[in-house]
């Protein structure tokens, strides 16, 4: 089998060891660009949803600064405080 002459040329050799180097043995070869791009892509999507989450916490915790009856229920439902001298009754419901 005859190969081309520019294929015996030690500039082709060289230029094409060098990008099947590039390509494929390398450390930043074209598999690990791409997975790093997704895993890109990945954080992206969620820097944005917990920047999201953050502006709503913030939102609440706003409201809940400015008024003192939301304040309170919140206190109440969330963390089982109660006035001084009221009794607190805990339901729960067993499932069946």
């Amino acid at each position: 089998m005859r190969l081309p002459k520019y294929t015996k040329n030690f500039y082709f050799i060289f230029t094409a060891l060098f990008l099947i180097w590039m390509l494929f043995v390398d450390a930043n070869d074209f598999v690990t660009q791409y997975k790093l791009n997704q895993q890109r892509k990945n954080l992206e999507n969620e820097k944005a949803y917990y920047q999201d989450k953050i502006a709503e916490v913030r939102n609440e915790r706003e409201e809940l600064l400015s008024n003192d009856k939301l304040l309170e229920k919140f206190a109440r439902e969330k963390y089982l405080m109660k006035k001084p001298g009221e009794d607190l009754f805990i339901v729960v419901k067993e499932n069946e």
